[in-house]
């Protein structure tokens, strides 16, 4: 889950990382309303191989970290499942679950990530991770739909860091040993060196890592304790969606929005049974309808030939020339060594292996439909 580059003129904000990204010579630009690092030093090509070799230190901090407080779980759930089509309810202690902030016609105001915590003495309050350029009209939203014994309290004072890669586990656990016992999407409150934080199994990489939530006044503390371990280096933003993108992961603003419903977006997994038929959330008809008869489009993978990437907007047309659908995201996958895009096609069109023409600058470019993820998910399972 992320967001879409904000062009507004408003000043940019900062995160409590910015003057360490200046330090390490960052290329800031903006990005959600935020100044951010799209790459440091090395380059995003490097930036990216070492996130799939060892460990990469991703500054999050813009997104919306918000609480949801009721009396029990089961009231605040519900309050939730209201606006939600994942089953929140049978959510269990120190898990996280990924779903969508659906509009009346099933289309996605925003996706996120909901928590609940492993402590029974916190139970009636649920964790929630929104993107940075949704995150008011989400607060919003939900306020605007709870009942009167449900709040929403933004925790505006803590950031979040992600460390992602294969070695991000044995890096942890120096500093926190009991992180490595954690299985994905598991979360949990500890000390990591001697400072309090929440953390979860959890990331937008397709690598084994942790999101880490902390307050914004040790976390500059956090992270360089981090980044002086010989695995870790910092990450910026051009590698963070090269590394999603690979990995098949949906940016808000781009491969999903609110004309886009969760089974056309290929996301059908993040509804679990008991919603699917019982329904209670907003677009809920629709959704339905598409579970038991399939959307009229669907997100595919698609693989160009030659060195060519395409890029968002590419019209995508079947052999006869007809169009069938345009690409969401697209670029050059440094794992996969080629150019990768992802977008929506007509569903007769969607069979992976299915020959289509990507429009790339006015000329013809072959390609074919494929499975993603791209590069495989290496989640550690427990």
């Amino acid at each position: 889950m992320s967001e879409p580059t904000d062009t507004a003129s408003a000043p940019l904000a900062v995160t409590p990382l910015h003057d360490l990204h200046v330090r390490l010579g960052a290329r800031m630009v903006p990005f959600a309303g935020y100044d951010m690092p799209v790459q440091y030093r090395d380059g995003i090509l490097t930036e990216h191989n070492h996130t799939r070799a060892a460990a990469g230190l991703f500054d999050v901090s813009h997104m919306g970290q918000a609480f949801l407080t009721g009396p029990d779980h089961e009231t605040t759930a519900r309050a939730l499942e209201a606006l939600v089509p994942a089953d929140i309810v049978n959510l269990g202690h120190g898990k996280q679950r990924y779903t969508q902030l659906l509009n009346a016609e099933g289309g996605i105001l925003d996706d996120l990530m909901v928590t609940r915590s492993s402590d029974p003495d916190e139970d009636g309050a649920l964790m929630l991770i929104v993107n940075a350029a949704c995150k008011h009209q989400d607060y919003a939203h939900i306020e605007a739909h709870l009942p009167a014994n449900v709040k929403l309290m933004r925790a505006e004072h803590r950031a979040l860091i992600a460390l992602q890669g294969p070695k991000a586990a044995e890096v942890l656990a120096r500093h926190a040993p009991e992180a490595a016992g954690m299985g994905f999407m598991a979360a949990r409150s500890m000390k990591v060196a001697g400072i309090d934080c929440h953390l979860s199994r959890s990331g937008y990489t397709g690598e084994d890592g942790y999101e880490i939530s902390v307050k914004a006044n040790k976390v500059a503390s956090l992270a360089e304790t981090l980044l002086r371990e010989p695995e870790v280096k910092p990450i910026g933003l051009g590698a963070r969606d090269s590394l999603r993108l690979e990995a098949g992961l949906c940016l808000y603003g781009h491969d999903i929005d609110t004309t886009t419903t969760p089974i056309e977006a290929g996301l059908t997994w993040s509804i679990q049974k008991r919603r699917r038929t019982e329904g209670g959330f907003p677009g809920d008809a629709r959704i339905k309808e598409e579970l038991a008869n399939g959307p009229s489009r669907v997100r595919v993978g698609l693989v160009p030939e030659g060195r060519a990437p395409a890029r968002e907007g590419t019209e995508i047309r079947a052999t006869d020339g007809s169009v069938i659908g345009a690409i969401t995201s697209g670029g050059f996958g440094p794992t996969v060594g080629g150019p990768i895009a992802m977008g929506y096609v007509s569903r007769g069109s969607a069979d992976v292996g299915t020959p289509v023409v990507l429009m790339v600058r006015g000329k013809e470019l072959a390609a074919k439909v494929t499975a993603m993820p791209f590069a495989p998910h290496r989640y550690h399972k427990g």
